[in-house]
């Protein structure tokens, strides 16, 4: 299949250096484009890719559209793409908060909705994927084979996608807001930064590769280290007095509430 990706910023190069680093897809039948020609230029350094500034011209060739820009662009580059669109061509769109039936406008156009995340610049990201009124499961299978390149990828309904996007989408940010928190203390304990920053990340990649390998919930596995009357059990009755998980969940409901309030314009 022939893919052209509108748009050439960094959840764009991710997926296409995974795609091609996994054998997903030929580096001759990637195509990107976007109005920045050092961007442009980089990708077919890079990758071997092929490039454009003509975003109608590359999506008329294209089996597949993977919707790379920002949302704030997306009413501007649309209408010229969708009038080039060829017959039975899919639209993947990586676009928080625009919905598939926006993208379609009324017309029978396959679209797949994906919200990625950072982590996916390693390979390490996680992505939900909704399938839009007119897509079928062969263009969530190919959607899927995208994100797979790039980390975990699951299939949801369209109608959580705002939920994702408050989970895993923006989850990044709150490890990152954790870690900052820790090494503030470590600070203040007197530790090394260096030696600080080592022990925070190995103990928050511990911490979730130990989850994923036991399988166990994650209440459990915390009450095995909570022994009563010890250090992690002063510092676990700390949180709960001062309502740290009562903020985490309240955040991520206020994060799924923007982004229904995004989608809805």
């Amino acid at each position: 299949m022939n893919i052209v990706f509108i748009g050439a910023g960094n959840m764009a190069e991710a997926i296409v250096a995974g795609i091609i680093k996994q054998g997903v897809v030929e580096a001759e039948k990637v195509c990107v484009t976007d109005i920045d020609e050092d961007r442009l230029a980089h990708f077919t350094e890079q990758y071997g890719v092929g490039r454009s500034s003509d975003n109608a011209a590359a999506a008329a060739q294209a089996d597949v559209i993977v919707l790379s820009v920002k949302p704030q662009i997306f009413p501007e580059v649309w209408p010229d793409i969708k009038t080039a669109l060829k017959p039975g061509a899919l639209v993947v769109s990586i676009m928080a908060g625009i919905p598939s039936t926006r993208i379609a406008g009324g017309a029978a156009i396959r679209v797949v909705r994906v919200m990625p995340n950072t982590p996916a610049l390693i390979g390490e990201g996680a992505a939900g994927i909704a399938a839009g009124e007119f897509a079928d499961d062969s263009d969530i299978a190919v959607a899927q084979k995208l994100m797979a390149a790039v980390g975990a990828a699951v299939i949801v309904k369209e109608e959580e996608l705002d939920a994702v996007t408050a989970l895993s989408g923006s989850g990044p940010a709150y490890v990152f807001y954790l870690l900052e928190s820790m090494l503030e203390a470590a600070e203040k304990m007197g530790l090394d930064s260096g030696v600080s920053r080592e022990l925070a990340l190995a103990t928050v990649i511990g911490a979730a590769k130990l989850m994923k390998e036991t399988g166990e919930a994650a209440a459990d596995l915390r009450a095995k280290v909570t022994s009563k009357g010890g250090t992690t059990h002063a510092a676990i009755n700390t949180m709960e007095a001062r309502g740290v998980k009562e903020s985490i969940v309240a955040a991520l409901l206020a994060a799924q509430a923007r982004s229904k309030e995004l989608a809805n314009g």
